[in-house]
């Protein structure tokens, strides 16, 4: 039986006043880990969001491995390659400071957030609408942080490195900003974190009727053009840079058509006669 009872003792402004129960713990949860990854930035700074500036870096060692081993492909060596930030306006070390530790006490505290909204929404289901919502709970969460890892182990570092070895001409050398690194590196990692949501979004949608497995065999060709393109822009690179962001994401558009249910049989009007 679904809770129509439930939701008829609650007149509007009850409601009002749950929903803003759960946004108070939502900003309670928000600050807390924002002042939390404050005091712990700067450790952060230094070994994860700078990572990615210094040869070091695991994707850069793998590249390593493949220039050495892959004939062809020497130019993918990062042997000594480091990239050198400057900060040009006076507030800009406090404001990044500030927003970095917001966005990834975000990006921690995602599962926390959609939980309490879940309480929130939770109330107003039928029990097989909330066995459909529990597991689109842990699908959404686990591809947003998978996609989150995939833009800071691929995706960002290949447009770092590109980027910042590109010239427009030798005389012009590169001077990356503390601001213009963190705002293309915030972007990323969260674009493709909301990217890897794509699955559960056709999930849903195939669960309302809308999309069925169908619809991605019939248009996979187009697919295919569409998501190299994305990904040219993305990372807008050599070849190899490319398919590297290709593949995961149509690894998202196969797995999508996976899940998604195929459109029921047509019943034979032939065999009824």
């Amino acid at each position: 039986m679904g809770s129509d009872e439930t939701l008829k003792e609650m007149s509007f402004w009850e409601h009002l006043d749950a929903l803003r129960s759960v946004l108070i713990k939502i900003c309670v949860l928000l600050v807390g880990l924002t002042v939390a990854l404050f005091i712990a930035m700067p450790s952060i700074f230094d070994s994860v969001i700078l990572a990615p500036c210094d040869g070091s870096f695991v994707l850069y060692r793998m590249l390593d491995k493949i220039a050495v081993n892959v004939p062809g492909c020497a130019e993918l060596n990062a042997n000594g390659y480091h990239v050198d930030l400057i900060n040009i306006q006076l507030s800009s070390q406090f404001f990044v400071h500030m927003s970095t530790s917001f966005w990834m006490a975000l990006v921690f505290g995602f599962p926390c957030v959609i939980y309490l909204l879940w309480t929130f929404v939770e109330p107003a289901l039928y029990a097989n609408e909330k066995r459909g919502a529990r597991r689109a709970f842990l699908l959404g969460n686990l591809m947003f942080f998978i996609g989150v890892a995939v833009g800071y182990f691929i995706v960002f570092p290949v447009t770092l490195r590109f980027f910042a070895d590109y010239h427009v001409s030798a005389l012009v050398p590169n001077q990356i900003s503390l601001d213009s690194y963190i705002d293309t590196f915030l972007s990323l990692v969260f674009m493709m974190g909301v990217v890897f949501e794509f699955p559960l979004v056709a999930w849903v949608l195939g669960r309302m009727g809308v999309l069925t497995r169908e619809f991605f065999h019939e248009y996979r060709r187009h697919a295919i053009v569409v998501l190299l393109v994305f990904a040219a822009f993305i990372t807008p690179a050599d070849p190899f840079s490319m398919i590297v962001v290709f593949v995961p994401i149509y690894g998202l558009y196969e797995l999508s058509a996976f899940i998604v249910k195929p459109a029921p049989a047509v019943p034979d009007e032939d065999a009824e006669d």
